[in-house]
């Protein structure tokens, strides 16, 4: 079975291979295909964004497509950066990280409780066939620490650890983030589907 990995971000792509690794499945990245134009995630949630990507690459490539829409919500912030996580303040994660520091520091919320959310959609035969969450709590960290994941990763702190979920290796990372969480609920999925 082919299966579409419908995201552009190297380390969302790193993070998915290593939890469906134990998989019968040949995994297809955007990057070996020809360009395909992004969708415009206009969903108000992450589950009708993850739906609309993976039902938008489905389409696009006639391959069962996986998506995934996650974020960052921090509770300080009355959930922001939320659905928007991605593109919000641009792109550059340190200028990020600075804005998420002063607006917690004018709310004096610095360490506030935060989570992350990740919905997955799977989509084949022109239609979703398959969802799932995955959620992990904690806080934002005093300051960004590590440099062994991405995207928001140096800012949260995962208390049971004792870490930023950067400083977290790949394999532990899977067990306990909110996309190892959904991801593995694919692959038991997919696994049950394969037999």
């Amino acid at each position: 079975m082919k299966l579409l990995v419908a995201t552009t971000n190297p380390g969302k792509r790193r993070e998915i291979a290593g939890i469906l690794e134990s998989l019968p499945v040949e995994l297809i990245s955007l990057d070996d295909l020809p360009p395909i134009a992004e969708p415009e995630e206009t969903g108000a949630t992450f589950a009708e964004n993850a739906r609309l990507k993976a039902l938008y690459y489905h389409r696009a490539t006639k391959l069962p497509s996986v998506a995934d829409d996650s974020g960052l919500e921090i509770d300080a912030l009355d959930g922001a950066p939320g659905v928007h996580s991605a593109r919000w303040e641009g792109t550059d994660y340190a200028v990020k990280f600075r804005k998420i520091y002063e607006r917690l520091d004018a709310k004096n919320a610095r360490g506030s409780t935060a989570r992350f959310l990740c919905r997955v959609a799977l989509a084949d035969d022109g239609r979703i066939v398959f969802e799932a969450d995955g959620v992990i709590d904690g806080r934002i960290a005093d300051s960004p620490k590590g440099d062994k994941g991405f995207g928001y990763d140096p800012i949260f702190y995962y208390p049971p650890l004792g870490r930023t979920t950067a400083e977290l290796d790949r394999d532990l990372k899977a067990t306990v983030s909110h996309r190892g969480k959904a991801f593995a609920k694919l692959r038991d999925y997919l696994s049950s589907q394969l037999r």
